[in-house]
C-alpha cells in the first residue's frame, strides 16, 4: 500500500523545531558561533532527556537573529514540509525568540514570515498559518506580553494562540489572563498538556484555559472518564506520535495510544511537533502508523478531515484546502 500520494494537514508544529540541523550550522558558521555541542555525530540534534532537548532546542533557536533568518527557515521548512505532501501547515511561533517580545520587532519578523509563506504557496502549493506560542517556563508576566504581540497581530495569517515549554513549570491557571486576552481577540486556542504532565495536566488546561485543542494530550489514555468527556466535548488532540517514542514517553510503536483513543472516539490527528529533532517527517509518521495499527487510505483521509475542521484558519482557506482532499478521480 502506498501512502505517498495523500494530502497532508499538520497542526502540531514548531517552526524553529523544524529547522534543518544544516541550516542552523550554517548560520552558526557564518556568526562564528560553536553549538557543536547539540549535534550529533552524523550531523543530526543531539540530546538525552526531554530537559536536555529543550536546551538544545534553544541553543539552536539563538542563532536565528532578525527577520532575514526567519524568512530563510519559514522557506526551508516549507519546502522540507511540502515534499512531504504537506498542504496545510499550523506552526507555532514564539513572539519570545523573534523581537524578545517587542511589538514592534514582532510586526518585522512576522512580516519576513509571511513573505516567504506567500512565496512556498505560490510555488509550492502548502498554505501556512501562525499560532502565537508563549513559553510556559518563561512565566506568565512574559506570556501576557506574548498575548499582547498574538492579539495585535491576529488576522488571516496569525489564527490561534498557545503555550508550550516545559509542561511541569506552574499551572495552567497562571496563563489565564494570556489566553483571555487572545480569546478576545478572536484567536483560536491550544495548548501543550498530557505529555509529561499526566491526564490531569489535560483537564487543567480545558478547565483553565478553555482551550479549542490539546497539544499532544495522549495520556489521556489513562483516565477513562476524561477519554469519555472529550469525546462528548469533540476536544482535538494533536498528535504526535514519532516524537513521544523519540523522547521516551512510549517504548515503540504498537504502544502508542493514538489508535485506542481513536476507536474510543476520540477525534485525533498526526504531527510532526519537531522533525528533525525527533528525526521522523509525515511520511514516516503515515508509514508508521499504519505499520503499527493497518491504517489504510480511509483512516488518514478520516484523520485529515478531521484536522482541517479542527484548523484556525478562516472559511475561504478551509474551503480551498478541502477541494485538495477530495480524490483526484472526483
Amino acid at each position: 500500500m502506498s501512502l505517498t500520494a495523500l494530502p497532508r494537514i499538520e497542526l502540531h508544529h514548531h517552526l524553529e523545531g523544524a529547522a534543518p540541523p544544516a541550516l542552523i550550522r550554517d548560520m552558526a558558521h557564518a556568526r562564528h558561533l560553536d553549538i557543536s555541542r547539540i549535534f550529533a555525530p552524523d550531523g543530526g540534534y543531539s540530546y538525552r532527556d526531554f530537559p536536555q532537548f529543550l536546551d538544545v532546542y534553544e541553543a539552536a533557536t539563538s542563532v536565528l537573529q532578525g527577520p532575514d533568518d526567519y524568512a530563510r527557515l519559514t522557506a526551508a521548512v516549507l519546502e522540507e514540509a511540502a515534499g512531504q505532501g504537506v498542504v496545510y501547515l499550523e506552526t507555532f511561533l514564539s513572539p519570545d525568540f523573534c523581537g524578545g517580545r517587542d511589538l514592534t520587532a514582532w510586526r518585522e519578523y512576522l512580516h519576513a514570515i509571511e513573505e516567504a509563506a506567500a512565496q512556498a504557496e505560490a510555488t509550492q502549493g502548502i498554505t501556512l498559518r501562525g499560532i502565537v506560542t508563549c513559553i510556559r517556563h518563561f512565566g506568565p508576566d512574559k506570556a501576557r506580553q506574548t498575548a499582547l504581540c498574538a492579539a495585535e497581530t491576529a488576522g488571516p495569517f496569525i489564527v490561534g494562540f498557545g503555550i508550550a515549554g516545559d509542561e511541569t513549570a506552574g499551572h495552567p491557571r497562571d496563563f489565564a489572563y494570556a489566553f483571555d486576552m487572545a480569546r478576545e481577540a478572536g484567536l483560536g486556542l491550544t495548548a501543550h498538556a498530557g505529555e509529561w504532565g499526566g491526564p490531569q495536566s489535560v483537564r487543567d488546561a480545558l478547565a483553565d484555559l478553555r482551550v479549542d485543542r490539546i497539544g499532544h494530550g495522549v495520556r489521556a489514555i489513562e483516565d477513562p472518564a476524561l477519554v469519555e468527556h472529550l469525546v462528548e466535548t469533540g476536544i482535538v488532540l494533536e498528535i504526535c506520535p514519532g516524537s513521544n517514542i523519540a523522547l521516551g514517553l512510549y517504548p515503540d510503536w504498537r504502544s502508542h495510544p493514538i489508535e485506542r483513543l481513536r476507536a474510543a472516539g476520540v477525534k485525533v490527528t498526526v504531527s510532526t511537533d519537531d522533525p528533525p529533532f525527533f528525526r521522523t517527517s509525515m511520511t514516516r509518521e503515515y508509514d508508521r502508523l499504519a505499520d503499527a495499527f493497518g491504517w489504510d487510505e480511509d483512516v488518514f483521509a478520516q484523520i485529515n478531515r478531521v484536522a482541517l475542521d479542527a484548523a484556525f484558519c478562516d472559511a475561504d482557506t478551509r474551503a480551498a484546502i478541502a477541494k485538495k482532499l477530495e480524490p483526484a478521480d472526483v
